[in-house]
């Protein structure tokens, strides 16, 4: 979901991999991922697990250096038309792990595909991001064949575009816009796509030589058919998903893994061990946890969540500093704003773009008596004392969510007498369908940016482009952000910029979401790891410049 990333809620997690020296013995690597992979089908995968997998394997026509600016990858080189509506990407000689070249009829069928599909992702070809021609109605229905993607031969791949879009390159380094081999996936039974090594196909670093949709281990290693496979030293790897905190620590202490990622006392406990804390690096990750809102007014809250008080009541009685400092306690920063700390600078200034993080203070922060004014005018609107609402997490995200939602719950029901918060745990796959579908009161929510810019959040909380369903319409931000897309501020930096926050003011000012912390990241590294590349927005970690002597 678009990234549901939702639930990089999961890199606080952790399952201890059972004793073993060898799976991180000096000449392999041994990786924690936060949670299982949903799908390595880049028309499902909504995940930044998923994601991290596919981008191991597959590259697409441009790929992020270390530090996170797009370089060519399958795409050699690449021409942009004079009104910045049609790119030409020249293809590179590249073959797929099957010997097959890579053309650039496989980024026409994957991305046709991904409209026709309709999943989560596609959006990203439409209007509100990529703004590919026609791949809103191609979502809708049309013929796939009316997107705007052709391949005059095999080694050209051009891109119509409704509007100009500054950041368009960048968005190639990310998972939905990598190719398939058209031939290879037809030769496949329906849904068996990248269910099993023998039914995924790699054209970049690393291949699948163990893989299960739900398993715990995932065995890569390299791909000798890459076309830069000679900056590749990395060879037999894999990946444990890890389900606690405790056991990351302990896995990382016994050498059965060599990179993981630790919260809470786990990062105090490293932080006064002299050579533990040689291994520890706080990584800045870009990623946004919120509480989302259904406002529908047929769900089982009886539509009291439609109400903009009691949600701004709900979003002033959350102490956030205190779900950093006293439960999280990685790094990760409290935030009041709709988009993460650190995070899109400015071109001009350098200046992120939620730095002044008092700027919406009037809707969003900790204030116990604002939270009870807003909740007593709730009470009267409603005209209803009492509220029990249920609020959905994955329980198989880390141990930190688990923290955060008990917190959540204690605070918000000690600061406003007479709402009760039902906690409800359950799998990652289900929380996600719940979201999507309707199904809930309240979410914590995990939102990874795709690209650096503000739009890859604000386009979650338009009419057409919302992902969770929090059933929320503002045609004022609808149109702010349609003109910071496709519209008269599409190539203007300065007042885009600008509209930016007056779309944001609105998104806050009616609670739409309770914006809680940005997640950094304690990762425990072994020393003779050199190399991963860690990336804000996008892929979360890059794995091909790696060595490990």
């Amino acid at each position: 979901m678009k990234k549901f990333l939702l639930l990089t809620l999961l890199i606080f997690a952790t399952l201890i991999i059972g004793c073993g020296d060898e799976s991180a013995s000096k000449d392999k690597l041994s990786v924690m991922l936060g949670s299982n992979v949903v799908s390595l089908d880049t028309a499902q995968a909504t995940d930044s697990a998923s994601f991290e997998v596919i981008a191991d394997c597959i590259d697409g026509l441009m790929q992020l250096d270390s530090d996170g600016k797009a370089i060519p990858a399958i795409a050699e080189s690449f021409d942009i038309s004079e009104d910045g509506k049609t790119y030409t990407f020249h293809l590179r000689d590249a073959k797929w792990s099957n010997g097959d070249d890579v053309t650039a009829d496989d980024f026409v069928f994957a991305w046709r595909r991904h409209c026709q599909k309709a999943e989560e992702y596609s959006y990203m070809l439409g209007s509100t991001v990529a703004c590919v021609k026609n791949a809103d109605a191609v979502i809708k229905g049309a013929d796939p064949k009316t997107l705007g993607v052709s391949a005059p031969d095999s080694k050209t791949f051009v891109v119509e575009l409704d509007a100009p879009v500054s950041f368009f390159p960048a968005l190639m380094t990310f998972p939905t816009f990598f190719p398939i081999n058209e031939k290879f996936y037809n030769s496949l039974s329906d849904g068996t796509y990248g269910t099993s090594p023998d039914t995924f196909l790699s054209n970049g670093a690393f291949v699948l030589t163990e893989y299960l949709p739900g398993t715990a281990n995932i065995q890569l290693k390299k791909n000798s058919s890459y076309w830069n496979a000679d900056k590749v030293t990395l060879n037999d790897w894999q990946y444990q998903v890890v389900s606690s905190s405790d056991n990351a620590l302990t896995s990382f202490k016994n050498g059965t893994l060599n990179v993981v990622t630790i919260s809470g006392n786990q990062v105090e406990h490293v932080k006064q061990d002299a050579e533990l804390s040689k291994n520890l690096n706080t990584i800045a990750a870009g990623s946004l946890n919120y509480i989302s809102f259904n406002q529908d007014p047929k769900n089982n809250h009886g539509g009291a969540l439609a109400n903009a008080n009691l949600r701004l009541a709900i979003s002033n009685a959350v102490d956030r500093e205190s779900l950093v400092n006293n439960y999280i306690m990685d790094g990760s920063e409290a935030t009041y704003t709709a988009i993460p700390v650190k995070f899109a600078p400015n071109a001009e200034t350098g200046k992120y773009f939620a730095e002044d993080q008092k700027q919406f203070s009037d809707y969003v922060g900790f204030d116990v008596k604002k939270a009870r004014e807003y909740f007593e005018k709730a009470k009267s609107e409603l005209n209803k004392d009492k509220f029990t609402l249920n609020l959905i997490y994955a329980n198989d995200s880390g141990d930190t969510i688990v923290k955060v939602v008990q917190a959540i719950k204690s605070q918000v029901e000690e600061n406003l007498p007479g709402i009760t918060l039902n906690l409800q745990p359950m799998p990652k796959a289900e929380y996600l369908s719940k979201v999507t579908s309707d199904s809930y009161d309240i979410a914590v929510t995990n939102w990874v940016p795709d690209y650096d810019d503000p739009m890859t959040f604000f386009t979650l909380w338009t009419t057409e482009g919302c992902e969770i369903a929090e059933h929320w319409s503002n045609a004022q931000y609808d149109k702010i952000i349609a003109d910071c897309t496709t519209g008269e501020l599409a190539a203007n930096y300065n007042a885009r910029w600008a509209a930016m926050y007056d779309a944001e003011k609105i998104l806050l000012e009616n609670a739409v979401i309770a914006p809680l912390y940005t997640n950094a990241n304690s990762v425990l590294i072994s020393s003779n790891v050199k190399g991963i590349e860690f990336h804000a927005a996008g892929v979360d970690r890059v794995f091909k410049s790696v060595t490990t002597k």
